[in-house]
């Protein structure tokens, strides 16, 4: 009897292939991957430009103390239209907290992610206006994806607590105050090496949403919840929101870490803290839909739901390594 006419034959030539194949990715996988991420940073970036002095002055170093309150990190990707009403709001609300309270000093970096527009001449206008002490900006020279510019602006803070926030406005900047009031709760602000996170959060308004969604975006938005809960975290209702507040040791550790540069990057970034047994807690923030958005809805979930699964495939089989806190392994160039 041939074998292409024996079931159980069949099953086994079958079951054969599949583990090859399933050996051949693993290999390639583990060949062409670093178990820590290999992060690039020209030199032309490590320096930020002083409109008043007119001079280029090297950023620091996150693996350095801190030197203020808080840093404000905003990653804009051809934001020359909805950058200055997210700035005009961010920096009234600090400008206005600085004069009230002596202690607190910010700043914020806008980091331009390889934009072809005039987001860095506008992002140096304020720069200009508030001085480079306070509106500092990071230009890539190509493109990395969202992850990518929060990381490198991360990398170049000062701040005791990092906010990365979305250069569309969409969250209320004055919910900052939410987030500081949890981020209390598990460290007090001036211990900056306790690792914590608290994520702004638009899970009250999905119902709302889901109202004024089509039906198949509807669908998409759960099945990427559904793939992030099978493959990377659980408990976190919304990993999305672009408005997260972290010590300055939990961002110095997740971001040198981290590996995925797009829009996935948030996913990887709780899946890292979660597994470090960092403390996170969620909040509820005000949230409003810009027009703009750089998402295409179903190319860009789909995107994300493959890099969803390489996040837990890459993971699971060691080809990316997570390291504890105290590693020499971790640290900034």
């Amino acid at each position: 009897m041939s074998c292409w006419t024996d079931p159980q034959c069949l099953l086994f030539v079958s079951s054969a292939l599949l583990a090859a194949v399933a050996v051949a990715i693993f290999i390639a996988v583990k060949a062409v991957t670093t178990p820590l991420p290999q992060i690039v940073r020209f030199e032309e970036e490590k320096y930020y430009s002083d409109p008043v002095s007119k001079t280029k002055q090297p950023f620091p170093s996150i693996n350095d103390s801190p030197r203020i309150a808080l840093s404000v990190i905003v990653p804009a990707y051809e934001e020359e239209r909805r950058l200055p009403k997210m700035l005009d709001e961010a920096l009234e609300y600090l400008e206005k907290r600085s004069q009230k309270d002596v202690t607190f000093q910010y700043e914020v970096i806008v980091v331009s992610d390889g934009s072809k527009d005039s987001t860095v001449q506008v992002a140096m206008a304020y720069s200009k206006k508030y001085t480079a002490d306070k509106v500092r900006v990071l230009e890539l020279i190509k493109n990395r994806g969202k992850g990518g510019a929060v990381r490198l602006g991360m990398l170049s803070a000062r701040g005791r607590q990092l906010l990365f926030a979305d250069a569309d406005g969409a969250t209320k900047f004055a919910d900052l105050e939410k987030l500081e009031t949890e981020m209390r709760k598990l460290t007090p602000p001036e211990e900056w090496e306790n690792p914590a996170i608290v994520i702004g959060s638009r899970a009250h308004l999905e119902e709302e949403a889901i109202a004024s969604r089509s039906f198949f975006r509807t669908i998409l938005m759960h099945g990427f919840h559904f793939l992030v809960w099978l493959f990377a975290v659980r408990g976190i209702r919304d990993t999305q929101c672009g408005y997260k507040l972290l010590t300055r040791s939990a961002a110095h550790h997740l971001f040198n870490l981290l590996h995925v540069e797009r829009w996935a990057f948030d996913v990887e970034l709780m899946f890292l803290a979660q597994t470090l047994k960092i403390p996170i807690e969620e909040v509820g923030v005000n949230w409003t839909e810009i027009e703009g958005s750089k998402i295409t809805p179903v190319w860009t979930w789909i995107q994300m739901g493959c890099d969803l699964f390489l996040i837990w495939f890459r993971y699971a089989i060691g080809a990316w390594q997570i390291v504890g806190f105290g590693s020499n392994k971790v640290k900034s160039n």
